[in-house]
């Protein structure tokens, strides 16, 4: 949004600041939104059109000379024919990044702007990010841009595609922040007449049972830590998703061993109507993405997207990604990791790949 605010020249004529300069892009964008304000504004007494909302016909057509800078750096992912997730080209050798969780096994291939289908490999992945690093058999490809800005709460956010015009476009809803997992259990009940982290009850079906956990047992160390008492471990078992393993030091009796305990959901029967909340909510917002929590910071907008237009870049009004739309988390929100975190990311990705190659040789 343009601020209020300007500056003097030293002619005494009134200046804008840089930040709130329209470059010729924002100017014709802000017309042809003002030009179908204005010509198709509705009766007080009818709903609002379709083709009005953030995302309609009319609203994505003015976002459109921004699609066209940056849909030559966005690829379309198929395995087994079937569109599983977006991508964004990092590379001009053909790496690309996109959404790790959503490529099922199976075929990769994916499609370009140029309207050409080809082959992609899977190159390296980090499960933390949930980001994956691929490899698409073309030449000449044109890298995303990355923004050195700043996000703000209020600007616009376009979800590009291969398309002549955007997918979706909204705005920001928060500055980045982190999402914790959501809550997957080792499956124990902790004793609490007694501020020592000891097993009353182990739950049946859980990973703590499976791992020959029993009643009675201290659990003196969580990968490698020491703990003392009970909060220490439930804080950091905040912070594992469904699936990771953790690594016990537990003491029975006089003896002590080590258990690795795989982490787990909670199924509905051992839910409390408190914890049941969140599964219940993400069930009935509608589809959200395989995977769209636990992610070290994240973007919020407020942009509808279905879980398989997400793994591309999140643009600027100068067409720069200011992020990487990794999930949708509701019905009306979506995360994107933001571009200083992806840079990181990337790095180390390929890294990985390097040392992958140079293994193979």
């Amino acid at each position: 949004m343009l601020s209020a605010v300007c500056l003097q020249s030293a002619s005494g004529q009134p200046r804008l600041p840089r930040r709130c300069r329209l470059r010729p892009t924002h100017a014709l964008l802000l017309s042809l939104l003002a030009a179908i304000a204005f010509a198709q504004e509705p009766a007080a007494d009818r709903p609002l059109p379709r083709y009005r909302f953030s995302s309609g016909e009319e609203v994505l057509r003015a976002f459109a000379p921004i699609a066209a800078e940056t849909r030559f750096s966005i690829i379309k992912l198929d395995v087994d024919d079937d569109t599983v997730a977006l991508g964004a080209v990092v590379e001009t050798n053909g790496f690309a990044l996109t959404k790790a969780s959503e490529l099922k096994l199976g075929k990769l291939t994916c499609w370009l702007a140029s309207d050409k289908k080809v082959d992609a490999d899977l190159v390296a992945v980090d499960e933390s990010a949930d980001i994956a690093l691929v490899r698409v058999h073309a030449q000449g490809l044109k890298p995303i841009q990355w923004t050195e800005e700043e996000v703000h709460p209020g600007q616009w956010a376009i979800t590009p595609g291969i398309a002549p015009t955007p997918l979706a476009v909204g705005i920001v809803s928060a500055l980045p922040r982190r999402i914790r997992p959501q809550r997957a259990l080792i499956g124990v009940q902790f004793d609490f007449n007694t501020t020592k982290p000891k097993i009353e009850e182990v739950l049946s079906g859980l990973g703590a049972e499976k791992a020959g956990l029993q009643s009675g047992d201290v659990i003196t160390a969580l990968n490698g830590t020491t703990v003392t008492n009970r909060e220490q471990i439930v804080e950091t078992l905040r912070d594992f998703r469904a699936g990771q393993t953790v690594k016990l030091r537990v003491q029975r009796d006089e003896k002590e061993f080590e258990a690795q305990v795989r982490m787990m959901s909670p199924s509905a029967v051992l839910l409390s109507g408190e914890l049941d909340t969140p599964f219940r909510a993400d069930r009935l917002v509608g589809e959200v993405s395989t995977r769209a929590e636990g992610f070290e910071q994240v973007i919020e907008h407020d942009t509808v997207l279905h879980p398989w237009l997400c793994g591309g870049p999140l643009v600027d009004l100068d067409g720069k990604a200011i992020g990487l739309n990794i999930a949708r988390a509701s019905r009306v929100s979506t995360y994107a990791l933001p571009s200083r975190l992806v840079k990181r990311i990337l790095k180390d990705l390929e890294a990985k790949a390097d040392s992958t190659t140079s293994k193979a040789k």
